[in-house]
C-alpha cells in the first residue's frame, strides 16, 4: 500500500531525480551527491512556509514514487476564495499508467478541500500531451491561456 506524506530533507534525492526524469526535466535539474545546494534552500523555505507543501508518495519498499508540491494561495478576488496549486508532479516510470498519479492528485485535491480552498488549478507544459489528458480525466478543465515570462 503506497502513503502519502510530507517530504523530509533525505527524500530530496529521490524527488530530485523523479523531477528529471523526463525529456524537460533531464535538461534543467541537476541530479548530484551532494544535492545542489539551491534544492537544499528551496526545500528548506518550502518547509518554513505553512501555506506550502512538498508531498511524496511512499512505495511499500520504503521507495519515493512520486513527488508534488501544494501551494495555498490567499487571494481577494472570488469574495477572497482560497486557492490550491499542483505543480511538479512526477510519478516513477515503472509505475505510469498504474493510478498512483491518480490518487496522489485526490489526495492533493483533499488537502486542498481541508484547507477551504474553493478552486484547484495547475499548469502543464504543452509538450506534455499524456500530462493534459491524465488532468483532464481527473476533471481539470483548460479554462484559462498561461504565460510564463523568464527572468
Amino acid at each position: 500500500m503506497t502513503s502519502f506524506r510530507a517530504a523530509r530533507r533525505s527524500d530530496l534525492p529521490a524527488i530530485i531525480a523523479l523531477l528529471a526524469d523526463d525529456a524537460l526535466g533531464s535538461a534543467r535539474e541537476i541530479v548530484s551527491d551532494p544535492v545542489d545546494s539551491r534544492y537544499l534552500q528551496a526545500f528548506e523555505a518550502i518547509e518554513a512556509d505553512r501555506n506550502q507543501l512538498f508531498a511524496v508518495a511512499e512505495d511499500e519498499a520504503g521507495r519515493v514514487a512520486a513527488c508534488l508540491q501544494l501551494s495555498f494561495i490567499p487571494g481577494l478576488s472570488r469574495t477572497g476564495m482560497w486557492r490550491g496549486q499542483i505543480e511538479s508532479v512526477r510519478v516513477a516510470a515503472d509505475l505510469r499508467g498504474s493510478g498512483l498519479g491518480t490518487r496522489f492528485v485526490e489526495w492533493a485535491i483533499g488537502r486542498c478541500v481541508e484547507r477551504g480552498c474553493g478552486l484547484v488549478q495547475l499548469a502543464s507544459d504543452k509538450t506534455r500531451a499524456d500530462a493534459v489528458r491524465f488532468y483532464e480525466r481527473l476533471g481539470f478543465v483548460a479554462s484559462h491561456e498561461g504565460l510564463k515570462l523568464r527572468l
